[in-house]
């Protein structure tokens, strides 16, 4: 495939500029993904004969240091000596899912490591969808896909106006929707059944908003025996799947 040997364009600004996602998980499944629109690879030799490794490349790239990719997305990304711009993943309609039976909510979780972290253990638990509100979630950033090493490419993203009414959808296709917060009357238990199932997953400190509790089948709760009585968002989503995929597990 054809090669550019033009630097990389200037620093960008992550909240409004163009999407880059970057290390070589995250860029191999964007690669992978037919329904991805990709504009420009950049690329390290070395990283792009670990890319080859993997799967083709069939796009033209540029042709780059890590200097230059460190001066264009920060000192801090973990690159692995390659950046993909492309445009944001196309979001799905619940109609887009068709017979779901396993779908993760998110009830206004801003911060995208955790909303990066939480697509990456759907996508290990087959989830088929992860649902996510139109206001108040993250936009998506190369953060957000770095930290889900390339599950934002394999699990649909949903993007919902009114939460509510997307609940209220998924009960009627089928799914029992489990909430979990901290003042639930109920702790989490493994399930024994292979139920559609749905669970939703409040922000860190504010939790669920009323009426999505409201609209819960159970509400649940993780209880914690040591000192630390809270856990991170995304790790709270992992002991809720397992919980929830217990009895598909044990089949």
């Amino acid at each position: 495939m054809s090669r550019n040997k033009f630097p990389p364009k200037p620093k960008y600004d992550p909240d409004s500029g163009p999407v880059y996602l970057y290390g070589l998980h995250t860029v191999r499944a964007a690669l992978d993904n037919p329904l991805r629109e990709r504009r420009n690879l950049l690329v390290t030799p070395n990283a792009l004969m670990r890319l080859r490794e993997t799967g083709p490349v069939e796009m033209r790239f540029t042709e780059t240091t890590p200097k230059d990719l460190d001066r264009l997305l920060g000192a801090d990304a973990v690159h692995q000596g390659v950046a993909l711009e492309v445009e944001a993943v196309s979001r799905f309609g619940l109609n887009d899912v068709p017979n779901p039976r396993l779908v993760v909510i998110l009830d206004q979780l801003t911060d995208p490591h955790n909303v990066g972290a939480i697509l990456r253990t759907a996508c290990a638990f087959g989830a088929d969808a992860v649902v996510t509100t139109a206001r108040h979630s993250p936009r998506e950033t190369g953060v957000m896909a770095k930290a889900a090493s390339g599950a934002l490419d394999m699990v649909p993203m949903i993007e919902v106006r009114n939460l509510g009414d997307a609940i209220e959808k998924l009960k009627e296709r089928g799914l029992t929707v489990i909430g979990f917060d901290s003042e639930a009357p109920a702790p989490i238990r493994p399930r024994t059944d292979d139920a559609p199932m749905a669970i939703v997953l409040g922000a860190e400190g504010k939790g669920l908003r009323q009426r999505t509790r409201e609209l819960c089948d159970e509400m649940v709760r993780l209880d914690m025996p040591g000192p630390i009585k809270s856990l991170n968002v995304s790790n709270a989503a992992a002991i809720a799947l397992f919980a929830v995929t217990a009895g598909r597990q044990a089949q």
